[in-house]
């Protein structure tokens, strides 16, 4: 690599990286993308473990990422060949206990939700008739100040056991946070943006590809072919100003000097490269005090015949919390075990969680054989932390040094860490940008 003057460059090659540079793409601006890994997609991205392509994590997405939709229709891809739409289908295995069931009824949003868990199998009749008030009043909460989620649910008079077979694992699984520490603002978000909209929000997308051809590989041919550049295994290691732009430090003596900056890495990383900046100091200590929390992700091979009957299974009273059949993504007989938020599994070594994931899922469901295969993978770092109030932690796009962006799940798009969340943020931050662009260059309000 040389030392090009270059238009932007984009710091990251996640999801809200290649988003902002799609967008930019599009608009015709050039664009550099600059990713640390040999390979696309941040943490969401291909893995191979013994020549067996997997995700380094079992992503599940919903008909209310309007926006991942929208940008798979702007890089080239039916939303057909990579996913799998169906109703939302919530099942829920404990040893020893019934089955619990709760289905999206074809009603208009919310009646779908209420009728659903109206209902609900597996479940008392007590305990979906105490819910219902509450729930209705659940999903119109936005109260003053935030609050824990196990709080809010008991203030809306929510049952136990509807707390433990539902709620417990919906927040653990959309908030990668425990439900005493977890933001009810965030957690109300993601429920209304499922079940308060179109009916078909709350529909479950089930990939049928690996995630680094869901978006990071197509995304990357799209910029390409519209004279952008894409390098990985290229990790800045300094950002300074340089005159009216930036010189980013690479490894080997190697810089890239650029216009406009788009900062669209992890956000412990963002607050290492802003911290010696003087104009920033604030972002980057708000950035470096925002905890992370970690996702396990167990992959257990079996012999092809092993499956579910649904794509996937909530698991109670495991340490294992969600189990996806990989013959969806086309290759069956293989299952992600999730294990979200911080906990006791991370005490483990890889081969102890490894025989602890197995054995539940034998509890569970006894006439599988022996798994044949078996992987960990551990995202430490997966996402941010989504405890009460953290959204003041979290900052915009737009920077006080001007020319420099972020862009990220952590970027306070009202959304917690998901996929949505980081091509939200990708997507305003390129407009962001192109709009501050074309306005005077004399004066700008930070």
């Amino acid at each position: 690599m040389g030392s090009p003057d270059t238009d932007i460059v984009i710091v990251g090659g996640g999801w809200a990286g290649l988003s902002a540079a799609v967008h930019l793409a599009q608009a015709g601006r050039q664009v550099t993308v600059l990713e640390a890994a040999p390979t696309l997609g941040g943490r969401a991205r291909q893995v191979n473990l013994d020549g067996l392509p997997l995700d380094n994590g079992q992503h599940l997405l919903l008909g209310a990422y309007t926006q991942v939709l929208r940008m798979l229709e702007t890089i080239g891809l039916q939303e057909s060949r990579v996913f799998l739409r169906l109703p939302l289908d919530l099942n829920m295995r404990e040893s020893g206990m019934p089955e619990v069931s709760l289905s999206s009824l074809f009603l208009p949003a919310p009646f779908h939700l209420l009728a659903g868990l109206l209902t609900a199998r597996g479940m008392s009749g007590k305990d979906r008739l105490q819910a219902l008030p509450g729930l209705a009043r659940l999903m119109r909460w936005n109260g003053p100040e935030d609050m824990p989620v196990s709080r809010l649910l008991h203030e809306h008079r929510q049952p136990d056991t509807l707390i433990r077979q539902l709620w417990v694992p919906l927040c653990l699984a959309t908030l990668n946070t425990h439900p005493a520490e977890a933001s009810a603002r965030l957690f109300i978000a993601v429920l209304q943006g499922a079940f308060s909209g179109h009916r078909s929000h709350a529909d479950l997308l089930i990939s049928r590809v690996s995630l680094g051809d869901t978006l990071p590989e197509p995304a990357c041919r799209y910029i390409t072919s519209r004279g952008g550049t894409v390098i990985t295994g290229a990790r800045v290691q300094a950002i300074d100003r340089d005159g009216d732009g930036f010189r980013l430090q690479l490894r080997a003596q190697e810089t890239y000097r650029a216009r406009q900056v788009i900062l669209a890495t992890p956000h412990p990383v963002t607050a290492r490269l802003l911290a010696n900046m003087p104009t920033l100091t604030d972002t980057a200590s708000h950035l470096a005090a925002l905890p992370c929390e970690p996702i396990c992700t167990v992959y257990l091979r079996y012999p092809q015949q092993t499956r579910l009957s649904t794509p996937f299974h909530g698991m109670l009273g495991t340490t294992g919390q969600w189990v996806f059949d990989r013959r969806f993504t086309g290759q069956p007989g293989v299952m992600a075990v999730v294990i979200s938020a911080s906990g006791p599994h991370l005490a483990l070594d890889n081969a102890a969680l490894k025989a602890q994931i197995q054995a539940e899922l034998h509890m569970l469901f006894p006439a599988w054989p022996a798994p044949l295969q078996g992987w960990v993978i551990r995202e430490k770092q997966a996402t941010f932390k989504a405890t009460v109030d953290c959204n003041r932690l979290r900052p915009g796009n737009r920077t006080a040094e001007a020319g420099l962006w972020l862009a990220g799940d952590y970027t306070d798009n009202g959304l917690p860490a998901t996929l949505e969340g980081a091509v939200i943020s990708g997507l305003e931050c390129a407009k962001s940008l192109l709009t501050a662009s074309k306005a005077p260059t004399t004066e700008q309000d930070f």
